[in-house]
């Protein structure tokens, strides 16, 4: 479906106040993007899901080795977070819904896809959708797959409540243009994050250490901004080091302004 002049407009301007974030700055830019995207289409909440491809030997695994490693919801409360972490755990034990196996059948492509394109009709009245949607208020969905490497992915849902009509193919079509022209962006949040490129995810204070790092800080300058001892701080960024495989910051500065983002895939 073809985007009139004012909603490409909208976009490009959505891409152009995300490159004035700097790039070490991953929860802001992301909630900006996100929550405009929300008001493009009417959307009430989104999710933002960092997954990656493990070395997975278990035969008949329906996630291929799939699994989720970070959550970000764009405005969360302890029912989506009770019931997004059971939903992780049905993944993690390699019991996931018709929703997720669909998707995991198609990643390695971008695609945009409507709750319905994931779903058979009779799962609208099953158990999945009653505790992963109505019970959240989400009346319908829509979820984009977004490869970041040949093992790291980003899932970001869009979701409207039970006030709203169901998302039409102008909002899908929407959500498609928006989301396809920042490759850039998502290197660098999967980056910021440590998902699917360090060997485990970054922790909170890890991740303000990290910007620190990025923004040419002194370590003495981190611990202080960070209200930390300079021995904490240096701890830190021994383990930051080692979780990208690298030796010095101009390495790992590199990272970020590489051309490719190779992961690294844990057992």
């Amino acid at each position: 479906m073809q985007l009139d002049f004012l909603h490409l407009d909208t976009i490009y301007k959505l891409w152009d106040d995300l490159a004035a974030f700097d790039a070490v700055d991953i929860h802001a830019s992301r909630r900006f993007l996100l929550q405009e995207i929300c008001t493009l289409v009417d959307a009430q909440n989104a999710d933002w899901i960092g997954c990656v491809r493990l070395n997975w030997s278990q035969s008949g695994d329906p996630m291929k080795g799939w699994r989720p490693r970070t959550l970000f919801t764009l405005h969360p409360c302890k029912v989506s977070s009770e019931a997004i972490d059971q939903a992780f755990a049905e993944m993690e034990n390699g019991e996931p819904d018709i929703t997720t196996t669909r998707n995991v059948e198609l990643a390695g492509t971008f695609r945009v896809l409507l709750l319905s394109e994931l779903a058979t009709p009779d799962w609208f009245e099953g158990p999945s959708y009653r505790r992963y949607y109505k019970a959240l208020d989400r009346r319908d969905s829509i979820w984009a797959g977004i490869p970041v490497s040949a093992d790291a992915e980003l899932q970001i849902g869009f979701h409207r409540s039970f006030e709203k009509e169901p998302f039409s193919l102008e909002d899908q079509a929407t959500i498609f243009h928006a989301l396809r022209g920042i490759s850039w962006f998502y290197k660098h949040q999967m980056l910021g994050e440590g998902a699917g490129v360090a060997s485990t995810p970054l922790t909170p204070t890890e991740q303000l250490v990290l910007q620190g790092l990025l923004l040419g800080r002194t370590e003495k300058q981190i611990a202080e901004q960070n209200n930390q001892s300079p021995h904490t701080t240096h701890d830190h960024v021994k383990r930051i080091f080692r979780k990208y495989g690298v030796s010095s910051r101009s390495s790992l500065m590199a990272l970020w302004l590489g051309k490719g983002l190779k992961t690294n895939k844990n057992p």
